[in-house]
């Protein structure tokens, strides 16, 4: 049952970044018209995409840590986790260093470029750590 629920977080991480990314935030600059307006659902829909990947991934490394039964964890758990904390570092570095740059429009072409290469490396760890567990 625990292997269900940890299968059923980590799609849950990967299809909401999937869905967010790259379904509803290019149809917000695509419907919206305002740049600015759609910029700044965008940033709110981000910074919730945080959060899940903060849940996911928090829950993800106790499952993993404790498949170990306090032994030694296996290597495809020590991936597992690897994954998770690389995904989990990507998210908190996108939202608390990268997102300020992109609200206060410093340098945006850059910071969009560093948050958009940080999405979608999260969204590789994300999917390669599904990938894996099923």
């Amino acid at each position: 049952m625990k292997d269900r629920i940890a299968l059923l977080l980590a799609a849950l991480w990967w299809g909401s970044l999937t869905t967010i990314g790259f379904l509803v935030v290019p149809m917000l600059f695509a419907r919206l018209g305002n740049p600015a307006v759609a910029g700044n659902f965008a940033g709110q829909l981000f910074a919730a995409q945080t959060w899940i990947a903060l849940g996911c991934g928090l829950v993800l490394l106790v499952h993993f840590r404790a498949q170990g039964g306090g032994e030694s964890v296996s290597a495809p758990a020590r991936k597992a986790i690897s994954l998770i904390v690389i995904a989990l570092l990507l998210a908190l570095l996108q939202q608390y260093a990268v997102a300020p740059h992109i609200l206060a429009r410093e340098n945006l072409r850059l910071w969009h470029t560093v948050g958009s290469g940080m999405y979608l490396a999260q969204w590789i760890c994300a999917g390669v750590l599904l990938w894996r567990m099923h």
